[in-house]
């Protein structure tokens, strides 16, 4: 005899405060759109198209075959990741970081960013979130208990959160920044910098940077880190990611790097959540961080083409947009005669089978923006502008 169970499942609180993920949205509009059997161009979520260089791959090939590398992984990584990590960033950055207290491997930055929270902020405690803003930031948020205090980010000022403000507000106990900027591709200036570990010292703000596009930058324009400025590590933690800069996405890898204190705090999440990252494909990062100057000067250079392939073309044909200076993403107001962004990303989909992402995905302070990504080829991208050019 069959008995209806009574069980209700249902999603915990946390859950319910979450608004839809945006890019599992568009996932699902563009799969719908290519099982119709149209031809798209997805400028939507910035994945690199491009392969994984040879010699990380090899690299990885020869880890793989080594058993060493079958077992568990150190939490704290490997020993050599670390030093290839303080040895990178001192060529980049000109900033000393102590491999066995300032450094921590991660399964991709977003893994980190994501776990942070639960090691710092305690329920309703308020965190300085900029908007718009890359969506797995409010998660973590929420997730944690935080309370989520926006600062809009504004194109008067060049998407840099007014400091005026912050300085008004009370008890902040961490802000996110995220320069270069993912959507705006906004970066951010060294004055600012000065400014913001000033007011997070006397405040007693901690201060969570982003840098995962620290390497895609235009013009010969080097982002800087927020560690290069005197003072920064006794209040900031930085992250990075191997995925941008190596087209190497998929093979999850990246590491935190400085304030000591809040490395270790993480390392506390992370060691009753994960059991480190794969050693192979640490190995194989070792092998990324190494790579010849030339070989991503020749990457950069490719989406610095496709940038003003893009918006040329846009400008031809009337759609006036700021050239960014880094990140892979076209961030742009949207077309005249366009009531909002949700809207203008439904069309670009169903007349011109073009993917791109609707700015209020972003947060509120998006609105009226669209963002693109240039991770196609040029043909595309000037089929894109041609297709474009119908519709607007």
């Amino acid at each position: 005899m069959n008995m209806a169970s009574s069980l209700k499942i249902e999603k915990a609180d946390r859950l319910k405060e979450l608004p839809p993920y945006l890019f599992v949205e568009i996932d699902r509009a563009k799969r719908q759109a290519r099982e119709a059997g149209r031809n798209i161009i997805d400028l939507g979520i910035g994945d690199p198209d491009t392969p994984t260089l040879p010699h990380i791959i090899e690299a990885m090939k020869k880890a793989i075959a080594d058993p060493a590398n079958h077992r568990y992984a150190f939490d704290a990584g490997l020993p050599a990741f670390r030093n290839a990590v303080s040895e990178w960033f001192k060529r980049r950055f000109s900033v000393e970081l102590d491999p066995k207290t300032e450094i921590y491997p991660l399964i991709g930055s977003k893994e980190g960013l994501a776990h942070l929270p639960l090691g710092i902020i305690n329920p309703k405690d308020k965190v300085a979130l900029t908007d718009p803003a890359y969506p797995a930031y409010q998660a973590s948020i929420i997730f944690a208990g935080g309370r989520i205090i926006h600062i809009p980010l504004k194109e008067s000022q060049d998407f840099l959160p007014d400091l005026k403000k912050i300085e008004e507000l009370k008890d902040i106990k961490a802000m996110y920044v995220n320069y270069p900027n993912n959507p705006t591709a906004a970066t951010a200036t060294k004055e600012f910098y000065v400014e913001l570990v000033r007011l997070a010292k006397e405040k007693g703000i901690i201060l969570i940077s982003d840098m995962a596009y620290s390497e895609i930058y235009f013009d010969g324009q080097k982002p800087i880190s927020i560690l290069e400025i005197e003072g920064a590590k006794d209040v900031a933690i930085e992250f990075h990611s191997l995925s941008k800069t190596y087209n190497m996405t998929g093979w999850r890898i990246g590491w935190a790097c400085g304030n000591p204190d809040l490395i270790a705090i993480l390392s506390t999440v992370k060691t009753n959540f994960d059991s480190g990252v794969f050693q192979a494909i640490q190995v194989a990062g070792i092998a990324a961080l190494n790579t010849p100057d030339e070989e991503i000067n020749d990457l950069r250079l490719m989406y610095e083409e496709r940038r003003d392939c893009l918006i040329n073309g846009l400008r031809s044909i009337g759609w006036k947009i700021p050239a960014p200076k880094a990140a892979f993403y076209i961030w742009g107001r949207i077309p005249k005669g366009f009531s909002d962004s949700i809207q203008t990303s439904k069309i670009f989909l169903e007349k011109a089978d073009i993917v791109a992402t609707p700015g209020v995905g972003f947060g509120k302070s998006g609105e009226g923006y669209i963002r693109m990504s240039i991770t196609v080829s040029k043909d595309r991208l000037t089929e894109a502008v041609s297709r474009l050019s119908k519709i607007l």
